[in-house]
């Protein structure tokens, strides 16, 4: 009787491992920010997307295909030439992101690494389309311009293929070797002439200052030769007596100055 009893739950506890084994294989989750595509084996891709949660399949002939549709950052490094000819490199950073509902036509034409195939080729070219349009001096001066025509193109390039861009923008931007060493020579020539044109500007200025200091002379000279000429000696006479009389001042403020009477002697009477 027990060993009937044993064998019954062994068999029933069997087919519940079976079942319970059958039941998984028909479950799939699908995680928050995916969503799946369902292919089946007699009907191919289902055009329906399934969104978050947990879903059924039929096991064997159904298999989830499950996408992150969340924005993933991707850098992208371009080697260019701009209008007039000189090598550009160039770094791009796209968040991007599949369309929902374009998913079924991704897997279907492009495949599960959509990103790989897609993104490398049509960057590459928008970036050399639209920075053929500049020459090296305006992508330095207008890169705002030319970051907003990347990402226009490049967005609307992407519709194309069922992918939603959030954000483009210019990471990198450098010039090649050349193009470098002819910016600073060009800087250096131009502080230079701002140098030279400095130094005539001053001469110029002193030039001019000397010739004012020289007229001044002339007329100062001028001035002095017609007052003696009218007053004769006395104008000297007057100078004479304007500097003795600041010599007289200077002297009264110095401490060690004595004055003494006209004649007298200057040695004190010391006993003989």
């Amino acid at each position: 009787m027990a060993a009937r009893l044993f064998e019954t739950i062994g068999k029933l506890g069997l087919g519940l491992a079976v079942a319970g084994g059958v039941v998984n294989s028909a479950l799939y989750n699908v995680d928050a920010g995916h969503q799946a595509v369902i292919f089946d084996r007699f009907r191919g891709v289902q055009e329906t997307v399934v969104g978050e949660g947990t879903h059924f399949l039929i096991p064997w002939v159904q298999k989830p295909i499950i996408f992150d549709c969340r924005s993933r950052p991707r850098n992208v490094p371009v080697v260019t030439g701009s209008k007039d000819l000189q090598n550009v490199n160039i770094t791009l950073r796209i968040l991007f992101r599949p369309m929902g509902n374009q998913l079924p036509r991704i897997f279907t034409s492009i495949g599960e690494d959509y990103d790989e195939r897609v993104l490398p080729s049509i960057t590459t070219e928008i970036l050399k389309s639209v920075v053929a349009r500049f020459d090296a001096g305006e992508l330095i001066t207008q890169r705002e311009l030319v970051s907003r025509q990347v990402s226009e193109d490049l967005m609307e390039r992407a519709a194309t293929f069922g992918l939603i861009l959030d954000d483009v923008s210019l990471t990198h931007l450098t010039f090649g070797k050349e193009f470098t060493e002819a910016v600073e020579a060009k800087q250096v020539a131009q502080q230079e002439a701002e140098r030279a044109r400095f130094i005539v500007e001053k001469a110029e200025q002193q030039k001019k200052a000397a010739v004012i200091s020289a007229e001044g002379d002339s007329k100062a000279a001028e001035l002095i030769a017609t007052s003696l000429a009218d007053a004769g000696d006395g104008l000297i006479e007057l100078r004479k007596l304007e500097a003795a009389e600041d010599i007289a001042y200077q002297l009264s403020r110095a401490r060690n100055v004595t004055y003494l009477p006209s004649g007298q002697s200057t040695l004190l009477q010391l006993p003989q």
